[in-house]
């Protein structure tokens, strides 16, 4: 069997590629990403090792990461900033690779524009004839890089329409989703945040009365297969994520290339699944 050690020697670096775990549980869209870009790094002789830094945060988890000396490191949302960026450099990591809604300084990175998610999902809700629109809020903690640039998107949207945008606080949870739904604030749409939280506070609303999509139109986000099995069956917005192999050529050229300017790539698009919900 080839000696791993050896073949960082020979080569002046190791094969290794670092993944931390999302702070927070990845979704189906998001794991199958990750899932991609571990198959695609492999072919390339990569090895992969995900690591569950739960607790460590910023120039922290950066240290962290550097004791295993990766030669990349994949780093979800706004895991690390600048210093932490120097930390794994210092380390010895030619390739810092941010994924999220905003760069870093030092690290490449793939940006993913969430206020286009919820840009497309109040557009869709205002075209089809509602103004008192809601946005989900996940009360779950973690989840504010992404949801909060959802409600900036939806309020961009609708800037100057009239109609109105009100956040909705929601816990993950049957009885947060039967509370709000028992109090309805007389709200004719409701983009869910996602498909999840869409099917959740659906149900709610149906076991209160509410009829979807005459009382209450809900859209969702990532286009799950379960949506499309609910009825009505569920309006999403459909987010294209990037191939693993688009990240992995990064990585391994980024790798093999060193010296250049931290590149930056817009890697997020999105589209309406009108169905019957809304």
């Amino acid at each position: 069997m080839p000696h791993a050690a050896a073949r960082s020697l020979r080569a002046g670096h190791s094969r290794t590629v670092l993944m931390p775990a999302p702070a927070i549980p990845a979704g189906p869209l998001y794991s199958a990403f990750l899932s991609e870009v571990q198959g695609a790094l492999g072919r390339l002789d990569y090895t992969v090792v995900q690591y569950g830094s739960v607790g460590l945060e910023g120039d922290e988890a950066a240290r962290a990461w550097a004791e295993l000396r990766p030669v990349a490191v994949l780093v979800p949302g706004s895991g690390c900033g600048p210093r932490g960026v120097a930390i794994l450099k210092r380390s010895g990591a030619r390739a810092v690779v941010t994924l999220g809604p905003e760069r870093v300084e030092g690290a490449h990175a793939l940006l993913m524009d969430h206020e286009a998610v919820g840009r497309c999902a109040a557009a869709h809700l205002y075209e089809r004839g509602r103004r008192r629109i809601g946005v989900v809020v996940p009360a779950e903690p973690g989840l504010e890089p992404c949801s909060r640039p959802r409600v900036a998107g939806a309020r961009q949207a609708l800037r100057g329409t009239g109609a109105t945008v009100t956040e909705v606080p929601l816990a993950y949870t049957e009885q947060s989703a039967a509370r709000l739904a028992a109090h309805w604030p007389g709200l004719d749409a409701v983009f869910a945040y996602n498909d999840e939280y869409a099917m959740l506070l659906m149900r709610a609303l149906q076991d209160e009365g509410l009829c979807i999509p005459e009382d209450v139109a809900v859209i969702g986000a990532d286009d799950l297969m379960l949506g499309r099995l609910l009825r009505p069956r569920l309006s999403t917005v459909r987010i294209e994520l990037p191939s693993g192999r688009y990240l992995a050529a990064l990585v391994d050229r980024v790798v093999r290339e060193t010296g250049g300017e931290p590149e930056v790539h817009r890697v997020l698009d999105v589209s309406v699944v009108p169905r019957d919900s809304t």
